[in-house]
């Protein structure tokens, strides 16, 4: 028997055919457990899952696979017991991530925040905010080659713009830079858009170094992590009004009230919904079905995450 925890009702009938002996039950949180945890082998642990649903982690003895529903797994690496394989959801994101990356460029670019603020005012501001910049022509560094950045590069095609890929390690067979060539290619972008995982290598990469080699007027587009990006350092270059920048994340997160990033006219702020979508549950528990036919004939699984990324 290989007794299963999914977050969602809905998931019994998203997974597809399941094979026999495969017994599922409804974890919505982890808190409220509905069996003995000692028996569950598989553990599908809700979206966006904090910390605080790693500790249950303890009383998990036979617990086999963690099958997450987002791209990232910052934090659950390094927190598994030993012998537990850590998979991500990649791919399911991907198109949607990809779309409010696009959406927020092309906004920020043409001042839709400015006009709706204006809207607001029953202002026809057109004198105060034209001509805008524009996504056509532009020149877009990508900071993580992965599929969510294959992706972003794909939605950006039709703007005929000019993609520079950046990743951990450079891939010359692949025109992927390593992230060692950043101080060349920044002050070349029109747009630098973030799609990394965060990892110890990550955290803090868009330090004030960083910024400050990106060229006057440029756009930071962070659909990534809140901690890879140096909120102080942000805060002073967007208080000098000299790049702009849209952020799906922040650090800290949620962003608390009265914090400085909120008053900025030049942020575009969303509360970490790049993957938040409806067809998010059907292409999730598709991959989870998936792999739990995987797991039940004994095959290898895919997405596992190896060593941190």
């Amino acid at each position: 028997m290989v007794k299963v925890w999914i977050p969602h009702e809905e998931g019994r009938t998203l997974l597809g055919d399941l094979p026999f002996g495969v017994e599922l039950e409804v974890c919505p949180d982890p808190r409220s457990l509905p069996s003995d945890p000692a028996d569950l082998r598989f553990w599908v642990p809700p979206f966006l899952a904090t910390a605080r649903a790693t500790e249950v982690l303890a009383k998990l003895t036979g617990l086999e696979v963690v099958q997450l529903l987002s791209a990232g797994a910052d934090t659950w690496v390094g927190r598994l017991p030993a012998g537990v394989q850590l998979c991500d959801a990649r791919g399911v994101h991907d198109a949607p991530v990809a779309e409010w990356v696009v959406g927020a460029t092309v906004g920020m670019l043409r001042q839709f925040p400015a006009f709706v603020r204006a809207q607001a005012r029953e202002d026809w501001a057109y004198d105060e905010y034209m001509p805008t910049a524009e996504l056509t022509g532009a020149r877009v560094l990508i900071v993580g080659a992965g599929s969510i950045g294959r992706a972003v590069e794909r939605h950006l095609a039709p703007f005929e713009v000019t993609v520079t890929r950046v990743a951990r390690t450079a891939r010359p067979d692949d025109d992927v830079h390593g992230v060692a060539d950043l101080p060349e290619l920044l002050p070349h972008a029109d747009v630098v858009v973030l799609v990394v995982p965060l990892t110890e290598q990550t955290r803090g990469l868009v330090d004030a170094r960083f910024l400050a080699a990106m060229r006057d007027g440029a756009l930071l587009v962070n659909a990534a992590r809140g901690p890879v990006v140096d909120t102080a350092a942000l805060l002073t270059e967007l208080a000098e009004g000299r790049i702009s920048a849209a952020l799906d994340v922040t650090d800290p997160e949620p962003l608390p009230a009265g914090h400085p990033l909120w008053q900025l006219p030049n942020l575009f702020l969303t509360p970490h919904t790049g993957g938040s979508v409806r067809g998010l549950l059907p292409r999730a528990y598709r991959l989870v079905g998936a792999q739990l036919r995987r797991f039940a004939a004994g095959e290898p699984l895919v997405n596992v995450v190896e060593n941190g990324y």
